[in-house]
């Protein structure tokens, strides 16, 4: 999982920052322990790739420090989670890749330059690379500088250092084992994340628009969905097997929806196992991301 920076050691507290909340966790041995959640007024954070994100810093702060109090022990040293909105990630095929770092990473920007909507070379980046028979697959995960800049600095001025920062649909990853071809669809407020995953490869990842925000329905949902659905399908020759959902408060709408469309059952991303019997004050259907950050 590409992470946007890195530490030596994997924290064991995650925090998501979203438009409308703050959602933080602890775990232990990779099992969580603690979690909460912090709303957020409306216009605080504004996750994007083009303009300033954090519109009331003050607001954000206050939000990630009382987050993590509630579910910290001694540690300072934070898995900051991003929107989804606010990181581009990018999957890229090479026929080679330089085996030196620095190289590959310049061969990717330049790759890179013509798709995206902001200045590559000064935008922060993080990949990982796999070969597969004669070629090379880069997942790249994106930013600009300075709007990275603005939630690391919400993080440090709370108090805590983000080590390792990763894009929410990444994170929510971490909870996915897929023995057969899996949808995963994660929506927050902003965006509506979409993923195909067999086996231990990523094939499908876009971030698409959620025009209708928090009043989005689940038949909305699964209209913009079907397309990345028939996309995988029909480049790859598979039928999508399972559909894992998270981000919602609620399943029931998506579920029918989502099932009306695609014809297979619809699961929740985050399941009993994943808290066993732990209380917090959110949705687990919302915990996705924290969850995945940690227990991966």
């Amino acid at each position: 999982m590409p992470t946007i920076t890195k530490s030596t050691a994997r924290p064991h507290l995650a925090c998501e920052v979203a438009a409308d909340r703050v959602l933080a966790a602890r775990a232990s041995g990779g099992r969580v322990e603690l979690y909460t959640s912090h709303s957020l007024p409306a216009g605080a954070v504004v996750p994007n790739l083009g303009n300033v994100n954090v519109l009331d810093g003050q607001v954000l702060r206050l939000a990630i420090a009382e987050a993590l109090a509630a579910v910290q022990d001694r540690s300072r040293d934070v898995i900051a989670i991003l929107p989804d909105a606010a990181v581009r990630v990018v999957m890229v095929d090479f026929d080679t890749l330089p085996d030196k770092p620095a190289d590959a990473e310049a061969v990717i920007r330049f790759r890179l330059k013509k798709s995206l909507p902001f200045n590559v070379d000064q935008a922060a980046l993080s990949y990982e690379a796999h070969r597969l028979n004669a070629h090379v697959k880069v997942l790249a995960a994106v930013s600009p500088q300075p709007v990275l800049e603005e939630y690391e600095s919400a993080f440090r001025d709370a108090g805590y250092t983000p080590g390792v920062v990763v894009p929410s649909m990444l994170a929510a990853l971490g909870l996915v084992n897929a023995g057969a071809p899996t949808l995963v669809v994660k929506v927050d407020s902003v965006s509506i994340s979409v993923a195909v995953v067999d086996g231990d490869e990523l094939r499908l990842l876009r971030t698409l628009e959620n025009a209708s925000g928090a009043a989005v329905t689940g038949a909305q949902i699964a209209a913009d969905v079907y397309p990345s659905v028939v996309f995988y399908e029909d480049t790859y020759g598979a039928k999508v097997e399972r559909v894992l959902v998270g981000g919602l408060p609620s399943m029931a709408d998506i579920s029918s929806a989502l099932e009306a469309q695609i014809g297979l059952r619809v699961h929740s991303l985050v399941t009993g196992r994943h808290l066993e019997g732990k209380e917090g004050s959110a949705p687990a259907s919302l915990l996705a991301a924290v969850l995945g950050a940690l227990v991966v």
